[in-house]
């Protein structure tokens, strides 16, 4: 059982109603904190999610259907966790992409991808940190991507926020890395890179690769991912999760302004 060194807390995490943003607040919840889910649902699809959550052992789920690409929304959202209590923890992991070369992007995709990757984080960020600041204990993981320290083809809107989103974290890590102390575990700002991990929106290529290996689907993974992934296996998105929680631990207080991959090589050649 995971040791619950989470209780008291409250945790903010977007786009937790599936894949990684799950995995994340499930683990947060397994260690006792408090969750706020959110994400672009029915009512019913977030109600499953915070059933999920609380099953985890999170002892309080609360769900917010915010649009993040509107930072007045997400001043309302910010004010609402505040004044639940928190947030203590805060996981940026809402994010959209969108595959197109840079000469056929759209002025609104580029908008909508920055709103919704880059400058949403921003927004909570500057909004949660001064009180978690104050409380000399916090933790800000955001999830970027490979993408956030390498490239690839017709990508640029999202690897652009991407960086963006690194370089962002190790600035407010730096503006708050003296916060807290030890014993109350300080104020981190960390980013984790996935490679490709298996979620939802993988399905369809994995599929696809696979029905050229007769069906094969390890094959079809390991073929999807021979040109960018060395180990040529998918993450689970429940290993996020714990690289995640790990970082929310106290005994983590020191490790701060990191881009961690998750990535089986990929950022290594």
């Amino acid at each position: 059982m995971t040791e619950r060194y989470l209780e008291g807390k409250t945790a903010l995490v977007t786009g937790s109603v599936q894949g990684i943003g799950l995995a994340i607040a499930k683990a947060l919840g397994s260690a006792g904190a408090r969750v706020a889910v959110h994400g672009l649902v029915t009512h019913d699809d977030g109600a499953r999610a915070e059933a999920a959550i609380r099953e985890a052992g999170a002892p309080e789920t609360r769900f917010y259907g915010t649009d993040m690409r509107d930072p007045d929304a997400i001043d309302a959202l910010m004010h609402e966790v505040s004044i639940w209590g928190g947030p203590d923890i805060l996981v940026n992991n809402a994010g959209i992409q969108k595959t197109v070369s840079l000469r056929e992007a759209t002025r609104e995709t580029w908008e909508m991808i920055l709103a919704v990757n880059l400058s949403a984080a921003f927004h909570t960020m500057r909004l949660a940190m001064p009180g978690m600041g104050e409380r000399g204990y916090g933790r800000v993981v955001n999830i970027a991507s490979v993408h956030g320290l390498v490239a690839s083809v017709e990508k640029a809107p999202y690897v652009a926020s991407k960086f963006g989103l690194v370089g962002l974290s190790r600035v407010a890590a730096l503006e708050y890395a003296a916060a807290g102390s030890k014993a109350s575990g300080g104020v981190t700002v960390n980013c984790i890179c996935p490679g490709w991990t298996e979620t939802a929106i993988l399905t369809p290529q994995i599929e696809a690769r696979a029905a050229e290996y007769g069906g094969d689907r390890d094959a079809g993974i390991a073929s999807l991912l021979a040109e960018k992934q060395p180990t040529r296996r998918l993450s689970d998105p429940s290993e996020i999760g714990a690289l995640a929680l790990w970082l929310c631990n106290p005994v983590a207080h020191n490790i701060t302004g990191t881009s961690i991959p998750v990535d089986g090589g990929w950022t290594t050649q």
